[in-house]
C-alpha cells in the first residue's frame, strides 16, 4: 500500500487547496485523478485514505463517472478505507451508503445567510466526541457552494448541522466522513471559483473576497485542524 493519499477531482478548478499544502508540509505525497479530463479511479483498497472533493455534478446524475464513482466509493466503504468528502463528495457518500440526494429548499452560496448572517455549523453531541473535530469549538463558520442537501439513513450519524440545510457533515459507520460545506479552500482557489461559477459570478467579487478575508485566519485554522485530524484517522499522520 502506497504511503500517500488518493484525492479524487470532479472538475479541475476545485482542486485539493489546503489539503496539498498541509501534505506538503508534512512530507506526504498524493495520487490525484481529475475525471473531468478522463481520469478513472484505481482500486481505493490500495491506499490508506481517500478524500473526494466537489463539483457541479450531482450524484443523482446517470453519467458513466458518477457511476463509477459510486461503485469506487461502496467498495472503500466496504473494505473500511478512511474517506473524506467534500460538498459533491459529501452527496456522493450518502448516496453510495443507502441515503438521499435532493434538492435544498435554498441555495447555500459564499459566506453568509440569505439574512446576512454568517454560515455556521453546529456540533451534535456525536460531532463533539468525533475525531475529526478532535480540538474544535461547538460553531464554525463556513463557505458553501451548493443545491443539493442530502438525507441520512441508518448507519449515518449526523456530527454537525446547519441552518437551513440541516444535514451539513455526517459519518458513515465509524471512519466516513462527509462535509457539505467547504474548509479546504484557498483565497486563490476562491478567486478562482468566482470567475468560473455561475452562482458567485452573479454575487459582488469585491465583497466576496472582503468577506473571505475577514475570516480567512479562523478559516484557515479551521480548516487545517479537521483536514490533519482526517490524515491522522488514515494513518498517514501520527497523533
Amino acid at each position: 500500500m502506497p504511503d500517500k493519499l488518493m484525492i479524487v477531482q470532479n472538475i479541475t478548478h476545485e482542486g485539493p487547496g489546503m489539503l496539498a499544502e498541509l501534505l506538503e508540509e508534512n512530507g506526504l505525497g498524493f495520487d490525484l485523478y481529475d475525471l473531468s479530463k478522463g481520469d478513472e479511479i484505481p482500486d481505493t483498497r490500495d491506499y490508506p485514505g481517500i478524500v473526494v472533493l466537489g463539483g457541479p455534478q450531482s450524484a443523482n446524475d446517470a453519467s458513466p463517472q458518477i457511476s463509477h464513482e459510486l461503485q469506487r466509493i461502496r467498495e472503500t466503504l466496504e473494505a473500511g478505507i478512511p474517506y473524506l468528502g467534500i460538498c459533491l463528495g459529501l452527496q456522493l457518500l450518502v448516496s453510495a451508503a443507502g441515503g438521499s440526494v435532493v434538492p435544498c429548499h435554498r441555495k447555500e452560496i459564499g459566506f453568509l445567510e440569505a439574512d446576512g448572517s454568517p454560515f455556521l455549523v453546529q456540533l451534535t453531541s456525536e460531532g463533539k466526541q468525533d475525531a475529526l473535530f478532535r480540538g474544535l469549538p461547538e460553531y464554525l463558520q463556513v463557505f458553501q457552494l451548493h443545491g443539493e442537501t442530502v438525507v441520512p439513513c441508518s448507519g449515518m450519524t449526523l456530527l454537525a448541522k446547519g441552518r437551513e440545510c440541516e444535514n451539513q457533515v455526517l459519518r458513515v459507520g465509524t471512519n466516513a466522513w462527509g462535509l457539505q460545506c467547504h474548509f479546504e479552500m484557498t483565497r486563490a482557489m476562491f478567486e478562482m471559483w468566482i470567475d468560473i461559477d455561475p452562482d458567485l459570478k452573479s454575487m459582488d467579487r469585491t465583497e466576496l473576497l472582503h468577506e473571505f478575508d475577514n475570516i480567512r485566519d479562523e478559516y484557515n485554522a479551521t480548516g487545517r485542524k479537521i483536514l490533519l485530524n482526517f490524515l491522522t484517522e488514515s494513518g498517514l499522520l501520527k497523533s
